[in-house]
């Protein structure tokens, strides 16, 4: 769980008064803010939650994408592609997350050069036990309703899509 700063005033609202008087008004900065300071705060308490796992999120979304594979398995190119990370970042996870025996590696037989990444039965548990975690935790959601949870999904799409991550 992040640590509380339990601040006197929002630090976010005073920067935005400030910049205010130097360069004028600014929601896009507020907003840009805030959006990074939640960043910070949802990666803290999603990885607090997946501690006991020796997990990060970023680790627990590979095992993730790899039970939504039908045969557990998939190139590593195409993990770094769902996940829309770096191959190197991919290589790492995979690295790591082979160390702890939740993954294993083995050729693909579709591309005799390529690499598959494989679940293993400990990640399938793994991923279990720690998806009904953060499940009860509402991925740290938890203080807003499943109807604003829709609408910051929705809010965030458009950003997504005008970025380029899919069509629309």
């Amino acid at each position: 769980m992040a640590k509380p700063l339990n601040l006197a005033f929002d630090p976010i609202a005073r920067a935005g008064d400030l910049w205010e008087r130097r360069w004028g008004h600014s929601p896009a900065m507020l907003a840009v803010t805030s959006i990074m300071r939640a960043q910070a705060i949802l990666i803290a308490e999603l990885d607090a939650l997946l501690r006991p796992y020796e997990l990060t999120f970023a680790r627990y979304e590979a095992l993730v994408l790899l039970t939504f594979s039908s045969s557990g398995a998939l190139p590593l190119s195409k993990i770094g592609e769902r996940l829309m990370v770096h191959p190197t970042s991919v290589t790492n996870t995979i690295d790591r997350l082979e160390r702890q025996g939740y993954v294993s590696r083995r050729p693909n037989p579709r591309d005799g050069r390529g690499v598959l990444a494989e679940i293993t039965d400990s990640g399938r548990d793994t991923v279990e036990r720690a998806t009904r975690d953060l499940m009860a935790a509402d991925f740290g959601l938890g203080t807003y309703g499943a109807g604003d949870q829709g609408k910051i999904f929705d809010v965030l799409r458009s950003l997504r899509v005008d970025a380029g991550d899919f069509q629309d």
